[in-house]
């Protein structure tokens, strides 16, 4: 079994050095459950060292010298908090940052980022770009999810301020992470004098969602920001259009709130579509995500590189419902089978 899926691994790799470790990444996440995680994770990782320049195999001998506090700290908490217990993971993190040295800060010549996959990344060179020499956090290094989960354990704990410093530390490694712009988003709603903050992170996240759970999560934020407006036709049809995305029992009940109070107003979905065009609020998708997707796809599937093609046509699919996609993922899974 563990020789057929580094066989299959090694065969869907180019010459494209990029490519080829960007199709590796996307294969420690498709094998982290496999009950030869660690042999396969291994060999990858054997793989992936192939695919650096010399400088950043000097960068990577370097990290690996040290241990790695970052995974250990991140193993020890995550069954705690899994489990709704924030208290424990907390102290455990108060105690590990008092020591803690800051990893991969900006420079004069260089920047760090970290993705989670190659569509973040170009859409981060689309609406951000980097002003210096971009450089990636390598995977063994988790300092996004170490500053993200320590920003929610404070903003659980209604750290508000201190939340926001390590939230903002996430959104400088991966600026275009609409799951850490919207954690930051609940700080700006109920820790600050104005919903200007609130409203344009939102708008932002909406702007890079690729997941319909975010995406309507972003409608949800903008309705509740019309609520306090007072403007509530408006967030009737935020939260009624959310609805389209995922069907949410916290929508559902700002729905009936809002008619209650507003005399059962009703509103179409057609309605709702022209209400929040009116608000030159983004509708649905941002478009660039669906075309860049297509372009992923047919680049995987040209260098035939057909797990990392699945699983962009997955996530598409999951935003258009597309029929033609369905077919192309059931296309691609019969020639992995194969």
């Amino acid at each position: 079994m563990y020789e057929e899926i580094i066989k299959e691994i090694k065969a869907n790799l180019g010459e494209n050095r990029d490519l080829n470790r960007q199709y590796l990444s996307s294969q420690i996440e498709v094998y982290k459950d496999h009950p030869y995680n660690k042999e396969i994770i291994k060999e990858i990782s054997r793989m992936m060292w192939d695919c650096l320049s010399d400088d950043e195999k000097q960068e990577f001998i370097e990290i690996s010298e040290r241990e790695n506090p970052i995974m250990d700290i991140l193993n020890d908490i995550y069954y705690d908090i899994e489990n709704g217990n924030y208290e424990t993971p907390l102290e455990e993190l108060n105690a590990f940052m008092e020591t803690f040295p800051e990893m991969f800060k900006d420079d004069k010549v260089s920047e760090y980022h970290y993705f989670t996959n190659p569509l973040e990344d170009l859409i981060f060179r689309k609406y951000i770009g980097a002003e210096k020499e971009l450089r990636y956090i390598p995977d063994s290094q988790p300092l996004l999810d170490l500053y993200y989960v320590y920003g929610f354990l404070l903003l659980e704990n209604q750290e508000y301020d201190k939340a926001e410093e390590y939230l903002k530390k996430a959104i400088r490694i991966n600026p275009v992470s609409a799951r850490i712009i919207l954690e930051l988003t609940e700080i700006y709603k109920v820790h600050t004098y104005t919903y200007n903050e609130y409203f344009i992170r939102t708008c932002d996240a909406l702007k890079y969602s690729y997941y319909p759970q975010d995406i309507a999560r972003c409608y949800r934020n903008l309705g509740y920001y019309y609520i306090e407006e007072n403007q509530m036709r408006t967030a009737l049809a935020l939260y009624i259009y959310s609805m389209e995305f995922e069907a949410s029992p916290l929508a559902y009940t700002e729905i009936k709130y809002i008619q209650s109070k507003n005399d059962n107003m009703e509103l179409t979905l057609n309605e709702c579509i022209e209400i929040i065009e009116g608000k030159n609020i983004q509708l649905g998708v941002n478009p660039f995500i669906i075309e860049t997707l297509n372009e992923l796809i047919r680049e995987y599937e040209k260098n035939k590189l057909y797990n990392q093609a699945l699983y962009f046509m997955e996530l598409q699919f999951d935003l258009t419902h597309d029929g033609k996609t369905l077919e192309m993922m059931n296309e691609i899974r019969g020639k992995l089978e194969n």
